[in-house]
C-alpha cells in the first residue's frame, strides 16, 4: 500500500506544480482537507473545492508552473511525506523558490489530508501581493 500511496502523492505535488487541477482532483477524496500552518497570509484549513480552485488561481502567480524538485519521500502505511523545492517564475517576473514539505494521509488510494509546511516569509513577500491584485484587493488587503 505504501508503494501506491507514494505513487498517488507524487501525482498531487506533480499536478500542483503543472496548474493541473484536474489531475489534482483525481487523487482526492471528496472530504480532502488540506492545512497551512505558520504565519502566512496562505495559512488555514481548505477543503477539496477550494484546493482545486487554489491550483487553478496559481495559474495567475506562477503561469509556468512550480517546478518541484523531490528531495525525499518517505511512506508508512497511509501516510507519505514529500520534501521538496519549488522553482518558479511569477507573473511579476519574479524569482520563487521555496522549500516544502507536505505530509499526506490516505485512505482507499485517495488524499484525505495535506499538512503544508513552507518558508512563511518568502511566501508572503513574493506571492501574496499577486495574490492581492489576482483577488482585486489591491493595496488595502492586509
Amino acid at each position: 500500500m505504501s508503494d501506491k500511496n507514494k505513487q498517488v502523492a507524487l501525482k498531487f505535488i506533480t499536478a500542483m506544480g503543472n496548474n493541473d487541477p484536474v489531475a489534482a482532483a483525481e487523487c482526492l477524496a471528496p472530504d480532502a482537507v488540506a492545512v497551512a500552518t505558520g504565519n502566512s497570509h496562505f495559512k488555514g484549513t481548505r477543503d477539496a473545492r477550494m484546493m482545486i480552485d487554489g491550483i487553478e488561481a496559481f495559474k495567475y502567480l506562477m503561469p509556468s508552473g512550480l517546478a518541484f524538485t523531490i528531495k525525499s519521500v518517505v511512506a508508512e502505511g497511509n501516510q507519505v511525506a514529500v520534501e521538496c523545492e519549488g522553482n518558479a517564475k511569477t507573473s511579476a517576473g519574479t524569482n520563487y523558490c521555496n522549500r516544502y514539505v507536505f505530509f499526506i494521509t490516505l485512505k482507499d488510494g485517495k488524499i484525505t489530508l495535506v499538512n503544508e509546511y513552507f518558508c512563511t516569509v518568502l511566501a508572503n513577500e513574493v506571492l501574496w501581493p499577486l495574490a492581492q491584485s489576482a483577488a482585486g484587493l489591491g493595496e488595502t488587503a492586509a
